[in-house]
């Protein structure tokens, strides 16, 4: 009986235990539920306060906050293209140096240094108000200030990406004039096309003035019926850096010993192709930004399309402007010339800058083509017919191919060019707009440097030039 109760008892024992720790369990169980489910009430109160907020406090702050995302995408491409466009300062002084002669590196370095250096303070003091300052001709100057400007970015920004393509304008001169100018004088020079020539013609084209200006009666509207168009500068920049090159050049006169005495030009060999070439390469990397940054924007599908499309409009005309430069060279002195082909691919670029984003890529290699062929009879004839000393071609790469594709954009257009079916008020609106900005250009350097040669003499003396500009210029070599 004993044995049987205990068995019994032990029974009772774990049924007992069992059940309190189901009981435990299960009161634990409720609270873990108690827990979960104050805890999803808070969050249902929560998503219920965030859901029943004011509606116009959702829909302010989304728009803000992709409007900075846009600000901050667009403005660090500009200033990657600003930096890209200012690489190009190196490239154009390799250029130059290695076109001309060993003697006169140094001052060729110099000249491109200054050109940076002194015009974007100049810039930034007067020439950036003259060109985007209010007014027709000629925009209100605004002394430092730049709060005048309001174009969706910042201005700070906006400047020094418009700084560096004055300081383009202004070096295309130094290899046209280079191996015989008084340095003290290229310094005046850059004071000029800094704060006046540059920024002026730049009013009438890129900063709202009279041959962009395509509101209802306005003159380009009444003569043309349509605007003028240069989207980066083949007329705003190069054309009119080199225009002021080929008067500077023609004013200077010859190198000693360019020209013989019955009159045939004599070639004086530059010093060194190979950095030549490598500053060629640097202009062509330096050229993607020159041209695609022109878009000024890079935060839409729209933008990504533009600047992927002048992206290859600009490598086409480049790559065609050099090949067919080779083959002319061939064909025409019987072996292919590097200098030549080189200057073929600056004036595929040159050619190329005021129409890349408005041609399609076959217009595109059709003009680079044409310039690259062009600029081969045009330093011809400027060398052996106008009897004008031009060390580098600048004039004839820089002034007559940025002249050309500017005109070539009103055939090439796929929007409003003649071989599109658009008519030719467009065309004519871009001859109109090139000769304008090329006969200011022209002109100012002329009276200029005309003014400068009187007063002062621009041209170092003739012992100077033989001995080299580098040690009586600066007192040092680039070789030692």
């Amino acid at each position: 009986m004993d044995t049987k109760y205990k068995s019994h008892s032990f029974v009772k024992l774990w049924i007992a235990t069992t059940m309190f720790m189901l009981c435990c369990f299960a009161t634990d169980t409720l609270a873990q539920d108690a827990a979960i489910a104050d805890t999803v009430a808070a969050v249902t109160e929560t998503i219920t306060e965030v859901a029943v907020a004011p509606a116009e406090a959702s829909a302010e702050a989304a728009p803000d906050t992709i409007g900075e995302l846009a600000l901050g995408l667009n403005t660090v491409w500009m200033l990657l293209a600003a930096m890209l466009v200012f690489f190009m300062q190196p490239g154009f002084a390799l250029v130059e140096a290695g076109f001309t002669r060993v003697k006169n590196t140094a001052n060729i370095l110099m000249k491109n240094f200054v050109d940076f250096m002194f015009g974007s303070l100049l810039y930034w003091f007067i020439g950036f108000g003259l060109m985007f300052g209010a007014g027709g001709f000629i925009g209100m100057p605004h002394f430092f200030d730049l709060s005048f400007i309001d174009n969706g970015l910042p201005n700070e920004g906006f400047l020094i990406f418009q700084t560096v393509f004055c300081a383009t304008a202004a070096t295309i001169v130094s290899g046209a004039m280079a191996e015989r100018t008084k340095f003290s004088m290229y310094l005046v020079y850059t004071i000029f096309i800094s704060v006046l020539i540059y920024p002026v013609s730049g009013h009438w084209t890129w900063g709202g003035g009279w041959l962009t200006n395509g509101e209802e009666g306005s003159f380009m509207m009444n003569l043309f019926g349509t605007t003028f168009h240069d989207f980066a500068g083949s007329t705003v920049v190069h054309s009119v850096g080199g225009w002021i090159a080929l008067v500077g050049a023609a004013i200077l006169g010859p190198r000693i010993g360019k020209y013989g005495k019955d009159g045939k030009s004599r070639a004086i060999p530059g010093h060194n192709l190979t950095i030549a070439a490598l500053g060629v390469f640097i202009l062509w990397f330096g050229w993607f930004g020159f041209n695609p940054g022109s878009q000024l924007a890079a935060s839409t599908e729209a933008d990504a399309i533009a600047i992927s499309h002048v992206f290859l409009t600009t490598n086409l005309a480049a790559c065609a402007g050099g090949f067919f430069a080779l083959v002319i060279s061939w064909m025409k002195y019987g072996k292919p010339s590097l200098s030549l082909t080189l200057n073929g691919v600056l004036a595929g670029l040159v050619g190329i800058t005021a129409g890349c984003d408005a041609v399609s890529p076959a217009g595109a290699v059709l003009i680079g083509a044409i310039c690259g062929v062009v600029m081969i009879f045009s330093v011809d004839f400027i060398d052996k017919v106008l009897k004008i000393d031009d060390p580098v071609g600048a004039s004839s790469v820089h002034g007559v191919c940025g002249f050309l594709g500017t005109i070539l954009t009103g055939l090439f257009s796929t929007s409003e060019g003649v071989f599109y079916g658009h008519g030719f008020g467009f065309f004519g609106a871009q001859i109109f707009g090139a000769l304008v900005v090329g006969i200011w250009a022209a002109g100012m350097g002329f009276i200029i440097f005309k003014a400068l040669d009187k007063i002062h003499g621009l041209r170092v003396p003739a012992r100077i030039e033989e001995e080299g500009l580098d040690i009586y210029e600066h007192g040092e070599s680039a070789y030692n």
